[in-house]
């Protein structure tokens, strides 16, 4: 799933918008990502000087803290006018009538949806109804410590991985990996119960999606989530080609290469790594800034291994939508229009910190990027790789499969139970949800 938010920060504003004191409509507009909030403010300044009338409000809060916020605001009415979105999250605020259909506004002021990036478009309608306007994209990559793998002497450019033995993946997993008395995960004598230096920091705890770590791996493995992808009713968790990925990720810890999954560290990813304490993880294209600008290591971006059927990336759209609470369905909108705009959309390419949906832009940003000397050309690589890609499933019942999956994963993680064993039962208990309709 795509997490962004680094730091914690509460602007005050009151959600719900209304009129101010001199006429002029105040719109409240939520994010998470403190990165982004610099490039939707310039929005925002753009928007308002072209509607004198309406004003943006921003509110920013991390990632955790977001969805709860907004899970409670639903809930008493006082939601943001307007809302980013991730795809997954959706289906439950429409399920609950807690979204606008745009569809209508969409025709009449003839919005050209083939400007966006094939496949984010059509993530947002169900029913014939559409719930939002694409705002950026990601694709996913290996990030690596650049001093950590030249001391290893590794290449991680084109690496391979199968279930079975891990390819040169593990290989070089393996050879990062060093003990207290520095002898490598590959050598002679290596001892895992004292590990220094990990030689990966997988995101196991990353819900039913694996977007951060078992997902990429899994699909270029043969595995598919889900029948018909948006809003299908058959998920395949129960596909071994997954258990065969998790029981990999499981020999990883096993072999000491990967911390333990109880002892892994509360503070995330990108503080692990920044602290030397590991040298990769899996990523997004929305952490570019967070690791190419971190001041405590030197990172790196390398494509993700080619699997059993190829390489394969997750790719995902956040969306920008409209509460269907909101007091100012024509303001809102007006708004949301502006955002999922090439006049937004640019913007945010020349701040350089995620790729918009608008195929233009996107060159935009990848210039934008060369310009600041950052080489992340892969990712746009990766999104333009026939068959390189595949969409996360979005469907009913999210918030349910989340739990499910997460808990049985965690019974794997923490060696409880084998992962086929597990994602069997998984399955069951997710499909099940789907015959209670």
């Amino acid at each position: 799933m795509k997490r962004a938010g680094i730091a914690l920060v509460l602007l005050a504003a009151a959600c719900g918008g209304g009129p101010a004191g001199d006429g002029t409509t105040t719109l409240t507009y939520a994010l998470w990502d403190d990165v982004q909030q610099t490039a939707y403010q310039q929005c925002a300044d753009a928007f308002q000087k072209a509607n004198p009338g309406i004003r943006i409000q921003i509110t920013q809060n991390a990632w955790d803290q977001y969805w709860q916020n907004l899970t409670t605001q639903m809930v008493s009415g006082d939601a943001p006018d307007v809302i980013t979105m991730q795809a997954s999250y959706y289906p439950q605020f429409v399920k609950n009538g807690q979204l606008l259909d745009i569809q209508p506004m969409v025709d009449a002021d003839k919005v050209d949806l083939a400007q966006y990036r094939p496949g984010l478009a059509e993530l947002w309608v169900k029913d014939g109804k559409r719930y939002g306007l694409p705002k950026d994209w990601d694709t996913m990559a290996i990030v690596y410590n650049v001093d950590l793998a030249k001391k290893a002497g590794v290449d991680l450019t084109d690496l391979t991985w199968n279930p079975a033995d891990g390819g040169t993946f593990e290989k070089a997993i393996a050879r990062l990996t060093v003990d207290t008395a520095g002898r490598r995960g590959d050598e002679a004598g290596f001892d895992k119960s004292k590990v220094a230096v990990r030689g990966i920091v997988p995101e196991l705890n990353d819900g039913s999606q694996g977007q951060n770590s078992w997902g990429n791996l899994a699909v270029s493995n043969g595995f598919s989530y889900i029948y018909k992808n948006p809003f299908g009713t058959r998920y395949f968790y129960d596909n071994p080609k997954l258990a065969e990925t998790v029981t990999w990720f499981k020999v990883l810890i096993d072999k000491g290469y990967a911390a333990p999954y109880d002892k892994t560290s509360s503070l995330g990813t990108d503080a692990v790594l920044n602290s030397g304490k590991a040298a990769l993880s899996i990523t997004g294209s929305w952490m570019i800034k967070a690791y190419l600008e971190s001041t405590e290591q030197k990172f790196a971006f390398a494509p993700l291994p080619t699997g059993p059927q190829g390489r394969k990336s997750a790719f995902n759209g956040l969306a920008d939508v409209i509460y269907s609470g909101t007091e100012h369905k024509d303001a809102a909108w007006k708004w949301v229009k502006f955002l999922g705009s090439t006049a937004c959309q640019d913007i945010v390419a020349d701040n350089a910190v995620v790729f918009p949906a608008i195929a233009s832009s996107t060159d935009r940003a990848l210039d934008a990027h060369k310009k600041a000397g950052r080489d992340v050309g892969l990712f746009v690589d990766e999104a333009k790789a026939r068959e390189g890609t595949f969409v996360l499933p979005v469907s009913d019942h999210g918030d349910e499969i989340n739990q499910i999956v997460t808990t049985a994963l965690e019974e794997v993680w923490l060696g409880q139970k084998d992962a086929r064993t597990a994602l069997i039962a998984a399955n069951q208990q997710v499909n099940a949800l789907f015959a209670q309709n």
